[in-house]
């Protein structure tokens, strides 16, 4: 049994679909944080068989909870404070996100302005779909 001690303050984020822990400890630039992270892979989970789990034990203010709801909105973010869980946060998929992906479109004009922000529209809710600001681009998500 593998034993991963409790948080004091932070954030465990559970329900990852597995193997997508990394992209998410990626795109949340833990990295580049002096944070205390524990990345569990291919837990056990009744619910979904197998998942991932993040433990980031820093001020929960330093993440970016766009990013997490932009990778996977049906991930479970426990609140931690004084070793307890706290709230529970309900995600959704943001309405606009910034500097996360790239254009793709070699005709963008953020191709050609490095300096411009990389901004992308939800334009379809149900389907998940986002779209360059500046170009309309669809994002095509690398799964």
């Amino acid at each position: 049994m593998l034993n991963v001690g409790q948080i004091e303050e932070g954030i465990v984020l559970d329900h990852i679909k597995a193997g997508k822990s990394l992209s998410l400890y990626h795109y949340l630039q833990l990295d580049k944080l002096e944070c205390t992270t524990a990345i569990i892979k291919n837990a056990k989970s009744t619910k979904m068989g197998k998942k991932d789990i993040l433990k980031i034990e820093c001020n929960p203010s330093l993440l970016n909870m766009d990013v997490i709801g932009f990778i996977d909105h049906t991930i479970t973010v426990n609140v931690i404070r004084k070793g307890k869980i706290s709230e529970k946060l309900n995600l959704e998929l943001p309405k606009e996100i910034t500097n996360i992906i790239k254009c793709k479109n070699p005709r963008c004009i953020t191709s050609i302005e490095q300096e411009l922000p990389h901004i992308f529209i939800l334009t379809d809710h149900e389907k998940e779909i986002y779209r360059c600001k500046y170009c309309e681009e669809k994002y095509i998500s690398i799964d």
